[in-house]
């Protein structure tokens, strides 16, 4: 459901239990309430911490839609198992509160980041600039200034809202390069990009620095995230950057964060931020969007360029928003609107989904799976987790990816993807059937052979079937 709202329908009355008081108001005041406790009225040091304590929201099925229904003068005759549901409910709904307005923050700087490579990438007199924003890991694999600023950011904005204390972190960069004595001027790019992000922060609804970030400051957010994520713990996973190759060719990319709590994920984020709102959008390329918003800033009712999808574990629901047009605030409610797995179960009508790269996934094996299943449309290849995306909203109907010899899956790489996909009604197994383990630390140990997504069952069992029976022949 939209973060910060119960599940209700209509007008129906509410009722909250505040500091000894019984309120009255309807759904459309939900999202509207700030606690008076906040520590100042300066936006600037606004925090979701003070939003949700003192505030609780009996469950609307409890309530007449007659004002005078005795519950509204006499709360205290609430059941206990219904305060225990409605707990049950709000579980980690200020987590998420603050994880899906991070991961907003987030794609904002990505943007930025984004359009100056692009920018860049067909000036040939900047390409030495653009140089200095890019740089290949030991695994030559790019990274870029938003990787780190991304990391650095939400990893600050968590600590803050939650305590240092409280938070573990399980995140893809690290600050070796940027330690380096040649790294300098990439720190300095890294800070000054932190910099400006918090400095939006109040934007966003989030709580900003009362200075300036230094050098110091910025690389001791990057490495509080290097958690082992083990079992019986509570940690965040965070990919700033997925798909950092579709991020510097100005294709698509996504920044993924999650919870897990004892081997289970319990809450995803994923923001697409060139992944259209509408479906029927995606006949035109981001770059198209791209050269029309330079030539006419878009309306209301256009195109949104990129969305956020998001859930908690065990709601059903998962929930999809576009990402904060440039000098607004994010405010409730707002324009989520529910998504759902496709109904397709027939293979000749359905899409399935591969990673683009062939380095760390077979596309002969996939298309081999997908002619004995029956699977006749192209294959939709995409960068990144917008992958899970597309299956969630319904825009594709089948994911594979099958991983060469000696490559090892990274629980970032998945885990809010397969939450979100889940809650939508999807299917995501290994190639076994077994669910994905987020217990065995950064890497998804146990996985058999492969991970299969799908929209339903059916679709399951088909190429669950197929792959059984081509194996052997794979050489993979």
């Amino acid at each position: 459901m939209p973060f910060g709202c119960p599940r209700i329908g209509g007008n129906l009355p509410q009722v909250v239990l505040r500091q000894g008081r019984c309120v009255k108001f309807t759904s459309n005041h939900v999202a509207r309430f700030v606690s008076s406790s906040s520590q100042s009225d300066d936006p600037r040091f606004y925090s979701p911490m003070d939003r949700s304590p003192e505030l609780k929201i009996a469950s609307p099925s409890n309530f007449s839609t007659s004002p005078s229904h005795p519950l509204m003068e006499e709360p205290e005759r609430l059941s206990l198992s219904s305060l225990d549901g409605e707990a049950e409910r709000e579980r980690y709904s200020k987590e998420l509160d603050v994880a899906v307005r991070a991961v907003q923050m987030a794609c904002w700087i990505c943007q930025k980041v984004q359009d100056t490579l692009v920018y860049k990438a067909y000036n040939s007199s900047s390409s030495d600039n653009n140089g200095k924003q890019v740089h290949s890991k030991d695994d030559n694999s790019p990274v870029t200034i938003a990787d780190w600023s991304v990391q650095a950011t939400i990893s600050w904005l968590l600590s803050e809202s939650f305590g240092a204390s409280n938070v573990s972190i399980v995140a893809e960069e690290d600050v070796h390069d940027l330690s380096k004595a040649d790294g300098a001027s990439l720190l300095k790019a890294v800070v000054e990009t932190v910099n400006e992000a918090l400095s939006e922060a109040p934007r966003f609804g989030l709580i900003c620095p009362r200075e300036n970030l230094g050098p110091k400051e910025v690389l001791k957010a990057i490495g509080r995230c290097s958690s082992a994520g083990r079992l019986n713990t509570k940690f965040w996973a965070l990919d700033p950057v997925d798909g950092t190759l579709g991020f510097v060719r100005g294709d698509q990319y996504a920044v993924a964060l999650s919870l897990i709590e004892d081997g289970k994920v319990v809450l995803g984020v994923l923001g697409c931020p060139n992944y259209p709102m509408k479906k029927e959008w995606l006949s035109y390329h981001h770059r198209y969007h791209r050269i029309i918003t330079k030539l006419t800033p878009p309306a209301a009712e256009s195109w949104d360029r990129g969305c956020i999808l998001y859930t908690k574990e065990g709601s059903g629901e998962a929930w999809m928003q576009p990402l904060l047009p440039k000098n607004k605030r994010l405010e409730w409610p707002n324009a989520a609107v529910p998504v759902r797995v496709s109904s397709i179960d027939n293979p000749a009508l359905a899409t399935f989904c591969e990673p683009v790269e062939k380095a760390n996934s077979s596309h002969s094996f996939t298309a081999g799976l997908a002619h004995s299943v029956g699977l006749r449309k192209q294959p939709l290849r995409v960068y990144s987790m917008v992958k899970y995306a597309a299956i969630a909203r319904g825009d594709a109907e089948v994911f594979m990816k099958f991983a060469r010899a000696g490559y090892k899956e990274k629980i970032w790489d998945h885990a809010a993807g397969v939450v979100i996909v889940q809650e939508a009604g999807g299917v995501v197994t290994d190639a076994r059937g077994r669910p994905l383990d987020f217990s065995k630390g950064i890497y998804l140990e146990g996985l058999d052979r492969g991970i299969i997504v799908c929209s339903g069952a059916k679709l399951h069992e088909s190429i669950i079937k197929a792959v059984d029976a081509s194996w052997n022949c794979s050489c993979l």
